[in-house]
């Protein structure tokens, strides 16, 4: 019997290691892979750039950076907090987006009628629903990641942020 013991590291914005991936069958062409942190680092805040997908769905990374523009949606969001600590604020709007696929701009005052905010901190995790504005802020440089659909606002560079 071997005794082995595992540890895991959880990475930040400021403490990352680059990471690699190990194929256990097929070819390595068949696989991406990348680091959220370091794409955060090298993104300005909240550009919103893939790094995963499947099919019509998308996980994008953003750096919670200041405040944001508004953002709205035709379908729920999800966010995951993976460092730092955000606050997003939330409107339900008067006139929600027309269906559609991503994340749009919702402007610079959507109309509607507030619905609070809530404070996210790592590891933390938000719905961002359906029909509703949401726009983010953060003191401090921070990483986040949202599970969405391909969109208008979706930056894919995928030369730029997988190993291959």
């Amino acid at each position: 019997m071997t005794d082995t013991a595992f540890h895991t590291i959880f990475g930040s914005l400021d403490s990352y290691h680059k990471g690699e991936i190990e194929i256990t069958s097929g070819s390595a062409r068949h696989y991406a892979f990348s680091n959220i942190f370091e794409v955060a680092s090298q993104s300005t805040p909240y550009e919103k750039v893939v790094v995963g997908k499947n099919l019509e769905y998308v996980i994008e990374v953003l750096r919670t950076e200041g405040r944001s523009a508004w953002f709205a949606c035709a379908h729920d969001e999800f966010a995951i907090l993976m460092d730092g600590e955000v606050q997003i604020d939330f409107i339900k709007l008067d006139t929600p987006p027309a269906a559609g696929q991503g994340t749009i701009h919702a402007g610079e005052a959507p109309a509607g009628r507030s619905m609070g905010h809530m404070v996210l901190r790592k590891g933390h995790q938000a719905m961002l629903p359906a029909g509703c504005a949401y726009r983010f802020s953060a003191r401090q440089a921070g990483v986040a990641i949202v599970q969405t659909m391909l969109g208008e606002l979706s930056v894919q560079k995928w030369a730029d942020v997988c190993l291959h």
